[in-house]
């Protein structure tokens, strides 16, 4: 005997053809009442030899959660060559127990209109205007938080540069959540990530851009995961 089935409005299941294989059409993930958005932001020209924070994106929502969807990298040279010399790192980091922003640098506005939705009708993010920053000549200054002993991502870049303008890391993903079954990573209020220089050779300046997506959803939409 043929079993129907049919979704909570009455609709009856479509075979394909061809292969007997049930219609099934991907979607993007139920967000509630919240949203999906993107941030495409870059430093200034970074001193020589600049390590530290060069990122940090911190959410504060007391009720609702982050889901990382991927973060994007790219390193370029500005002013001055680099030298011969140990390869250019970068990093990201999980940060928990974050209770105070961190400092320098630009803070990100999310509060102004349609700010960063990929939909119009989207609600503004719960970001706060001054929770996510990007460096400009130097490294960010830390804020209160705990940051994860182990970096979840790393990006190694081009070793030696011998001429202005070259690029020591192609656009590339630190962080992506390329399957449905994959874990994203999932923040709570005072939880967030970093991107941080590990180690760069010496004498040369640089600029790094950073994009990031993400959706903001209630805690309900994720039930089952």
């Amino acid at each position: 005997m043929a079993i129907q089935l049919q979704g909570n409005a009455g609709t009856t299941g479509e075979v394909e053809t061809q292969h007997r294989a049930l219609r099934v059409i991907n979607r993007p993930m139920d967000v509630g009442t919240r949203g999906a958005y993107a941030l495409g932001q870059m430093t200034g020209v970074l001193a020589a030899a600049t390590t530290g924070e060069i990122f940090q994106m911190r959410w504060i929502d007391a009720t609702r959660l982050m889901v990382l969807r991927s973060v994007i990298v790219s390193w370029a040279v500005s002013t001055t060559a680099f030298v011969a010399g140990v390869p250019p790192q970068l990093a990201m980091r999980v940060a928990r127990s974050w209770t105070a922003d961190g400092t320098g640098g630009t803070a990100i506005v999310f509060s102004t209109s349609n700010t960063n939705k990929k939909r119009t009708s989207f609600p503004l993010s719960l970001l706060s205007d001054t929770g996510v920053r990007i460096a400009t000549t130097a490294a960010l200054g830390a804020g209160t938080k705990t940051l994860d002993t182990n970096r979840c991502a790393m990006a190694l870049g081009n070793v030696a540069v011998a001429t202005a303008t070259s690029l020591l890391l192609p656009p590339t993903y630190m962080w992506q959540r390329n399957t449905a079954d994959e874990y994203p990573f999932v923040f709570a209020q005072n939880e967030g990530f970093i991107v941080e220089i590990v180690a760069v050779a010496g004498t040369g300046t640089s600029s790094i851009a950073v994009q990031v997506e993400w959706a903001e959803i209630d805690p309900a939409a994720i039930t089952g995961w």
